[in-house]
Formats: C-alpha cells, sequence, structure tokens
C-alpha cells in the first residue's frame, strides 16, 4: 500500500510554526511518571493481602477492646462475695443457679467468691499495659543504643565490657532480686524488667549495624562530613526496619510469658494479672477448671496471636515482598 506525501508547501505555514525546539530543562527529564511508591502503603497490601492476618488482627482487637471496656461497665471486685457462704470456686453452672444468668458469672467465680469472667478482663488489661511499656521502653532504649554502639568503636569497647559483665548474670536472678528490693507493684515491675532488659536487644541491632555499616553509600556520607548519628538515623535504621519489626514481634509477647512465669513461681506483680490468676487458681483447678484454664487461654490467645502478627508484619515490612 502506498503512503501519500504531504506538501509542506501547501499547509501555507512558516517554518516556526512548522517546527519548534524542545525545551530541555533539568525539571523536566527529571520527572517521574512512574506511580509514586510509598514504603508503608506497601507493607499494608502486603500484610492485608493474608486473610490470616486480617481474622488474627480481629481476634486481637476485640481482645484488647475487651480488656480496656470491660472492667469499666462490670467493674472488679475482689470481696463482693466473700462474706457469702458458698459463693468461692462456683462453676459457671453452679455460679447461675445461685444469682441468676449473667455475663460475670459466666465462667463461674474465684477463690473469694469473684467474678473469674471480670478477673480475666482486668488481669489481662494489666498484663497488656505491662508487655507494652516494657516493650516500648526496652525497644527505644536498645535501638538508640545499639546503633551507636555498632557505629561507634569507642563506644563499642565500653559496652561490650558492660554485655560482658551484666549479660552473664541470669535474667530471671535480676528481676527476682529488684522485685524483692523495689516491691510488686506494676511500676516497680516496669523497672525490673526494663533494667537490663534493653541489653539483649541492643546488642543485636548493633550486630545488624556492624553488618551494613562500611557500605559504601555509608562510607560516601561518613567522606562528606556527615556525622555519625545523622548516617545511624537516615542511612542504617531505616534499612533496618523490618529487623525491627520483627524484634517487637518477640518483645511484646514475651513479657506476658514471663509475667505469667514470675507469678506461676510465686515472684509476680501484686496486683491481679494473668498470671496472677493462674498462679491462684492451680491450687483449685480439680475443684473448678474454668478457673484455671480461662486465663490460660487467654494468655496463650495473646501471646500466640501477638507473635504470629509480628512475625507477619516484619516480612511484610521487607521490600523484597513488596514485588
Amino acid at each position: 500500500m502506498e503512503q501519500a506525501l504531504i506538501n509542506l508547501d501547501s499547509l501555507n505555514l512558516s517554518e516556526e510554526e512548522l517546527f519548534s525546539f524542545v525545551d530541555n530543562s533539568a525539571a523536566t527529564t527529571e520527572k517521574i511518571t512512574a506511580p509514586r511508591y510509598s514504603y508503608w502503603k506497601s507493607v499494608g497490601r502486603v500484610f492485608f493481602k493474608r486473610k490470616i492476618n486480617v481474622i488474627l488482627l480481629a481476634l486481637l482487637l476485640v481482645v484488647i477492646l475487651f480488656a480496656f471496656v470491660i472492667p469499666l461497665f462490670s467493674p472488679f471486685d475482689m470481696w463482693e462475695n466473700l462474706t457469702e457462704a458458698g459463693a468461692k470456686n462456683l462453676t459457671p453452672f453452679q455460679a447461675i443457679s445461685k444469682w441468676g444468668f449473667h455475663i460475670k458469672w459466666i465462667l463461674g467465680t474465684g477463690q473469694q467468691g469473684e467474678s473469674t469472667f471480670n478477673a480475666i478482663w482486668y488481669g489481662s488489661r494489666i498484663s497488656l499495659s505491662l508487655s507494652l511499656v516494657c516493650a516500648a521502653i526496652n525497644l527505644v532504649i536498645g535501638i538508640v543504643l545499639g546503633a551507636i554502639w555498632g557505629y561507634s568503636k569507642h563506644f563499642d569497647i565500653i559496652m561490650t565490657e558492660v554485655y560482658n559483665i551484666v549479660g552473664n548474670v541470669p535474667y530471671i536472678l535480676v528481676i527476682s532480686v529488684l522485685v524483692v528490693i523495689t516491691g510488686a507493684g506494676f511500676w516497680p515491675f516496669v523497672f525490673a524488667l526494663t533494667v537490663t532488659g534493653w541489653l539483649g536487644i541492643a546488642y543485636f541491632i548493633r550486630t545488624q549495624v556492624i553488618i551494613i555499616r562500611d557500605r559504601e553509600y555509608n562510607l560516601a556520607s561518613r567522606c562528606l562530613g556527615t556525622n555519625i548519628i545523622r548516617v545511624t538515623i537516615k542511612n542504617i535504621l531505616p534499612f533496618l526496619t523490618s529487623v525491627i519489626v520483627t524484634l517487637a514481634a518477640a518483645e511484646i509477647p514475651s513479657y506476658i510469658s514471663m509475667e505469667v512465669f514470675l507469678s506461676y513461681i510465686g515472684m509476680g506483680m501484686s496486683d491481679t494479672t494473668l498470671g496472677k490468676l493462674i498462679e491462684n487458681s492451680q491450687k483449685v483447678m480439680a475443684i473448678n477448671a474454668w478457673e484455671f484454664w480461662s486465663p490460660v487461654l487467654l494468655s496463650s490467645i495473646v501471646t500466640i496471636v501477638l507473635y504470629v502478627l509480628g512475625q507477619n508484619l516484619g516480612d511484610a515490612s521487607d521490600p523484597r515482598t513488596h514485588m
């Protein structure tokens, strides 16, 4: 098929109208036509792509909602039935038969005649608050000091000696001694769990920083005069986002497990927590199994859900999964 040629003279246009120079500005040449990449949107897309994450997140939100809302509408009272005969260690059927159907009797009563249902949600609120506060303190201190520890060779000498001395002391022994000295209240317990709890996190972050601190872009930044703190914050810590998220995933549920274990051996908090409920109810498990297995099941659910969600969020935080 022949292609017709157009005679430009027949258009009656000048050369300026037919031809013009394209603007070759720096802004135009550097303009990116591809869609903008949002790191956290990509993390959310990868994370919520798996249905199991949505189910577990919904379960966790329900547990948190119950833990912080139910005590407001149905307050926990340890001594509400202390003087009433036959009110202690009742099964759900016995409690409902005695006082009539009410949501607070669906798990029976405890050793003082208190509602087990109200007790586990009151205790879960304290246990969750304790784990979140301890995890936040230890992660912040551990990440900041660990990043400086891994980058500064002078600081590395000091912290390595501290780690060699303190890190060899059993963690349980440190907590037990501090609980005996400071007491078993909420904030003394937080202090006992965080006074040396950040050291292991700092050492882990230090190892990760050493791996990447001498890469080309970090060396270039140092040659240009960038100080250590700025290099650490801008170049190194963002690279460790997925590592930090995975670390947090293991830290948060570990404090719930620690609190339950310490209560089980008699070194727990003085207030009612999930660990305290398990400790008190193990003696009467044969009489009322609901009193023992309710806090055990709830603490297990919270620990497993937090761990699995954290691990999956850590995987989603890896940019290599955003392809």
